[in-house]
């Protein structure tokens, strides 16, 4: 009877040399024998726990003991899972000498403005990485820099502008002088002068080029005082009406006009003397006016 066996002399050197080879591929082709050491491991990355206050170390041994003032941005991207190289390119390098081979921390000095001047708070930040060298999570010296942190890494709330009310048109008003565009107590059309009646084209002219939309028209005439009241109070309003209907000629909404005739109550200079002299009817010539003034957008 043969023995069956691997060291059963039946089998040459060379033949146990390729039965060899053959179990030791076989062993290595099992799913799962052999991970690969650079693969990220699946599932949650769980970190230690939240290092006490004596782990970070002190800052007077840091490599960079001025720190920097970190970017609230690059702190709000900070996450666990992140590489090395992710969390320098967000960070830069660590400030303290962690090592060379199989550093699991990384400590930072960062600096927070209290908004009182140039007045800031100092802080130490820690990122620490699993066996993979993938960060685990990230922590703070002090509840304090923590809440500082989140308070500058929270986005702004953009509150809409208020919407302001426009401020009212200012009148635009311009002074005629009646001397100048009514005959001797004339009051009508007729008892315009041409300068007179050019001025009041102009003027309807200037309106209608320089206002967008207009909101009111306002036609006031004014007297001196000599003479009786009523007298002046009618004549002051027919120059009134004069003037508006030539505006409405000029294409001036007759809704818009208002008129008014005030006679002596609103004189703008004083003349002594109450007898009608040539001296004293010059004096008073700046009271004998109509006014227009008008309001709208321009």
């Amino acid at each position: 009877m043969k023995n069956e066996s691997i060291s059963g002399s039946q089998f040459s050197p060379f033949e146990l040399l390729a039965i060899s080879m053959t179990l030791l591929v076989a062993a290595c082709s099992v799913p799962g024998a052999v991970t690969d050491p650079g693969a990220r491991l699946p599932g949650p990355i769980v970190g230690p726990a939240h290092p006490e206050k004596p782990a970070f170390p002190p800052i007077e041994s840091a490599k960079w003991k001025q720190g920097a003032f970190p970017s609230i941005e690059a702190l709000r991207e900070m996450s666990s899972g992140m590489g090395k190289d992710q969390v320098r390119s967000l960070l830069s390098h660590p400030h303290f000498s962690e090592g060379f081979a199989d550093v699991r921390e990384w400590n930072y000095i960062f600096h927070f403005r209290t908004g009182d001047g140039p007045a800031y708070v100092t802080c130490q930040y820690m990122v620490r990485f699993n066996q993979e060298m993938l960060s685990t999570g990230t922590y703070w010296n002090s509840p304090e820099c923590e809440a500082m942190a989140k308070r500058s890494s929270a986005k702004p709330v953009v509150k809409p502008l208020a919407v302001l009310p426009s401020a009212p048109p200012v009148p635009q008003k311009v002074t005629l002088d009646a001397d100048g565009m009514f005959r001797l107590d004339g009051t009508s059309a007729a008892d315009l002068l041409p300068e007179g009646r050019r001025k009041v084209e102009l003027l309807g002219a200037e309106i209608r080029r320089n206002f967008r939309a207009l909101k009111s028209v306002s036609v006031t005439g004014h007297t001196d005082h000599l003479g009786s009241d009523e007298h002046n109070d009618a004549l002051s309003l027919a120059r009134a009406k004069t003037v508006r209907d030539l505006l409405v000629r000029q294409g001036i909404d007759p809704g818009l006009i208002r008129t008014a005739g005030v006679g002596r109550k609103q004189p703008v200079t004083q003349c002594a003397g109450q007898q009608k002299t040539p001296a004293l009817v010059g004096c008073l010539r700046p009271n004998r006016r109509v006014e227009v003034e008008v309001t709208g957008d321009q």
